[in-house]
């Protein structure tokens, strides 16, 4: 599973990474956790407002900072 994080380095893009880091490891998700904080890079992704969440090159949030319990659901509907 390819994971990216889309943000500039805000505390909120941060906060993201932390809960997607902590999620994966309690589920065992076999991951690889990345980020995308190039302005350019982030305009290529569709993303208007950060923090985002990609998995496996679809975007799966943006503009918030969702719960563990949100990320949990969403990396394990991402589950192939």
């Amino acid at each position: 599973m390819d994971i990216k994080i889309v943000g500039s380095g805000c505390a909120k893009c941060k906060k993201l990474e932390d809960t997607v880091r902590m999620v994966a490891q309690e589920l065992s998700v076999d991951a690889e956790i990345g980020k995308i904080s190039d302005i350019k890079e982030i305009a290529e992704t569709g993303i208007l407002i950060t923090p985002g969440l990609i998995i496996d090159g679809k975007v799966k949030l943006s503009g918030k900072v969702p719960s563990k319990e949100e990320v949990t659901k969403i990396i394990t509907a991402s589950l192939p």
